[in-house]
């Protein structure tokens, strides 16, 4: 019995450990927008816009890409953009940023969902269809599923993406991160987006 007793306590060590060893190593997605403060072999220390200090870890196969502005004028009917939006009493939804996504990025993220941009913000990603407005600028933006209805007041940051270096990393840099986050709490960095000359990404 005491034998029997003893492999029971030990099955219960065994299972408490694999659990803490599998908490530990448990990712879930991470996505930071922050000013980088500076940066240190395969590590950077962050700036959150909510004001908080965070180091994270840079992947070895991080992927940078850098944000430009471009003017409202460029989208056109067949554009692949993303909005981030507020949501309208009428149905349609006010642009708070508008990226249009270079051709070899169409498709990416396509659909229409919460965002944590601003609260109630949302995030459509689709192909625009009629462009109408000239102050206002009104797209009218198709999805897998669904379409939405954009409307881009003056003034709106436009941005597009181009290929960027991880010698982009550098202090005062302004930007916005993906990666994952561990059970004890560390970032990785996988994908990171750049800001041009100093710009804040506005989604």
């Amino acid at each position: 019995m005491r034998v029997r007793s003893i492999n029971r306590s030990l099955i219960w060590v065994l299972a408490g450990i694999v659990a803490g060893s599998a908490a530990a190593h448990a990712q879930s997605p991470a996505r930071l927008r922050a000013t980088i403060d500076a940066v240190n072999g395969n590590s950077m220390a962050l700036t959150t816009r909510a004001g908080d200090k965070v180091t994270v870890v840079v992947a070895p196969d991080i992927v940078v890409t850098e944000l430009s502005p471009v003017k409202l004028q460029d989208i056109k009917p067949g554009s692949f953009i993303g909005s981030a939006a507020l949501p309208q009493p009428d149905g349609t939804e006010r642009a708070l940023e508008v990226h249009v996504f270079p051709e070899s990025m169409r498709g990416t993220g396509e659909g229409h969902r919460p965002f944590d941009l601003q609260p109630q913000s949302t995030m459509t990603n689709g192909t625009v269809g009629a462009v109408t407005g000239s102050t206002d600028r009104t797209l009218k933006v198709t999805y897998q599923g669904g379409e939405t209805t954009i409307v881009v007041p003056p003034n709106t940051p436009v941005v597009t993406y181009e290929p960027g270096s991880r010698t982009m990393l550098v202090p005062g840099a302004h930007i916005i991160l993906f990666g994952t986050r561990a059970g004890d709490g560390e970032v990785t960095a996988k994908r990171i987006t750049v800001g041009k000359d100093g710009m804040v990404p506005p989604m």
